[in-house]
């Protein structure tokens, strides 16, 4: 068994998450008491994905969230570069692309939406990985990232950092079926973006409308943005129209 450094190598990273995978769903709920369920809930109603619509679950582990996201009627693909994860979750019945988020094997303005739930932070280079999911999203398209974030009120964040992530790093391990992989998930909670922080990060990398929603005393935060639409040009004024002819 093996554990990703913070490097994010993706061979690593991929390697510790084809480790954990028989036990990933059941160590993410033992480990949140069950808030992920919730985070999924209300990330599937930023996403608002409806019936007709393509979206792509990105970083999508065993499928959990995107048939969450799938509920409505919308065309979900659960997309991950885990191997092991699609496997474990083949038995949901969803279309599942294995993927490596810098590289995506989906052609320009393929889906409406685009969402990753608990993976941004997994990968090598955030904003290469935010250009690329922009490029497989329609004008107009949506982006929802669900991912920890920093506690806004400081002694919540205190306890937050000092207690309970030590705290759900202990459960990780003895729910898990790769213990030393939580121990890379606490620190790459410590080392992630703020909420703030994150959002810049999208917007530099060409997302417009970025905003956040704050769950759990921030410890979650839901980042919503835009793909913006080509600017059109202004209509040219019909042949022979009269000209405005002042008093």
């Amino acid at each position: 068994m093996s554990r990703a450094s913070l490097d994010k190598d993706p061979r690593e990273v991929a390697a510790m998450f084809d480790g954990v995978a028989a036990g990933y769903d059941r160590a993410n709920s033992v480990m949140t008491f069950g808030f992920d369920r919730r985070w999924r809930a209300t990330t599937a109603g930023a996403l608002d994905a409806r019936e007709g619509e393509r979206v792509l679950d990105l970083a999508a582990g065993t499928g959990v969230s995107t048939e969450e996201y799938a509920r409505d009627g919308a065309w979900c693909v659960a997309a991950d570069f885990s191997l092991q994860m699609l496997r474990n979750g083949r038995d949901r019945g969803l279309p599942m692309v294995a993927a490596d988020a810098l590289t995506l094997p989906f052609a320009d303005e393929s889906f409406d939406a685009a969402t990753v739930t608990f993976g941004l932070r997994n990968f090598v280079d955030t904003k290469a990985a935010l250009v690329e999911i922009m490029r497989v999203v329609k004008p107009g398209g949506r982006l929802v990232i669900c991912e920890v974030s920093t506690p806004t009120f400081a002694p919540i964040r205190f306890v937050y950092r000092k207690i309970v992530l030590r705290l759900l790093t202990w459960l990780g391990r003895r729910a898990a079926s790769n213990p030393e992989a939580y121990g890379y998930l606490a620190e790459s909670m410590l080392t992630w973006h703020d909420q703030r922080s994150l959002g810049e990060v999208i917007a530099s990398a060409g997302w417009t409308k970025v905003e956040w929603l704050n769950l759990t005393f921030g410890a979650v935060a839901l980042h919503r943005a835009r793909k913006p639409e080509p600017e059109q040009p202004p209509a040219p004024e019909p042949a022979g129209s009269p000209a405005k002819i002042d008093p």
